[in-house]
Formats: structure tokens, C-alpha cells, sequence
């Protein structure tokens, strides 16, 4: 179909139309820290819908800005009242959510991850989900011990 015979507002219509993001089916644990960025979003969302609609919102055609700030602040709403506070518990010596673990694997890497929820996790700055396969595989273990993961073995040297 030649462009001539588009409306020019068919872009803006579908960036209007923006899918939810996904959230996932696991519980949503956080540290505290983690709930601390899940509530900066959420204010920054709230700030982001009041300023699309002192904008005018739909009715003046921003209806990208709209339909972004609105998709944000229900995932953010919704991240917030399902989240559950994880507190370490300080007379375990095991792996725990929120530690950072360093762990050695069979060709010799030392890796270190601190373990959080899903929306704070953040590999290339040193986070992994609770849910990813080597934090599955480090949760419960101790010093000295070693656990199947992704790619061979594991051996915990420190948790912190």
C-alpha cells in the first residue's frame, strides 16, 4: 500500500496503543533497596501522568506520552502492592536473598552477584534475579560448597 494512502496520525495512534509490561508470575521480593527504586519509579510515573495530562494528554494529540505514563504507573502501582520485604536472616550462614555471594566455577573465574528481586536485578552492575538459574543454584549453600549450574559446577568462596 503506497504511504499516500496512510493518515499521518496512524504512527501516533499506534505508539497510543502501547502493551502492558509483562510482570512476572513470581513473587515480587525485594530488599530494601530494591523497594526504595520500586517506589522512586512509582513517583517518577505519578510525576510522568501529571505532567502528559497538564499537557493536554489525548485531547491535544500528545497521546504517545499519555499512553507511556499510564503503562508505566500501572506496572509500577502494581510492582508496589505486591511487593514483599525481604529481611536476611543473620543467624543463617547459607546464601540467603539479598547477599552478595562470590563463587568459583570449574575453569577458574571467581564471579561475585549479590542476589535481589527481579525488577533491582542488574547483572553487568554485579545483580542477579533471585530466580536466575545460578542464584537458584547458590540460595542455601554454604561456604565450601559446591552446586550444579549453567555452564558446570559451582563452589561458594564468600558470602557478604
Amino acid at each position: 500500500m503506497s504511504v499516500a494512502f496512510t493518515k499521518e496520525g496512524d504512527s501516533e495512534a499506534f505508539a497510543a496503543d502501547l502493551p502492558d509490561r509483562p510482570i512476572s508470575s513470581h513473587p515480587n521480593l525485594v530488599t530494601p533497596e530494591g523497594l526504595a527504586q520500586i517506589e522512586a519509579e512509582l513517583t517518577s510515573a505519578r510525576a510522568a501522568y501529571a505532567a502528559a495530562q497538564s499537557a493536554g494528554g489525548a485531547a491535544d494529540g500528545d497521546r504517545t506520552a499519555m499512553a507511556r505514563a499510564t503503562r508505566d504507573l500501572r506496572y509500577w502501582s502494581a510492582r508496589r502492592a505486591t511487593a514483599q520485604l525481604m529481611e536476611r536472616d543473620p543467624a543463617k550462614t547459607v546464601a540467603q536473598f539479598g547477599d552478595r555471594v562470590t563463587f568459583e566455577r570449574e575453569d577458574g573465574r571467581v564471579q561475585t552477584f549479590r542476589i535481589v528481586g527481579e525488577d533491582e536485578a542488574d547483572p553487568a552492575k554485579g545483580s542477579i534475579s533471585y530466580i536466575a538459574p545460578i542464584a537458584r543454584a547458590l540460595l542455601g549453600k554454604a561456604v565450601g560448597e559446591t552446586a550444579p549450574a549453567p555452564g558446570g559446577e559451582i563452589e561458594i568462596t564468600a558470602i557478604a
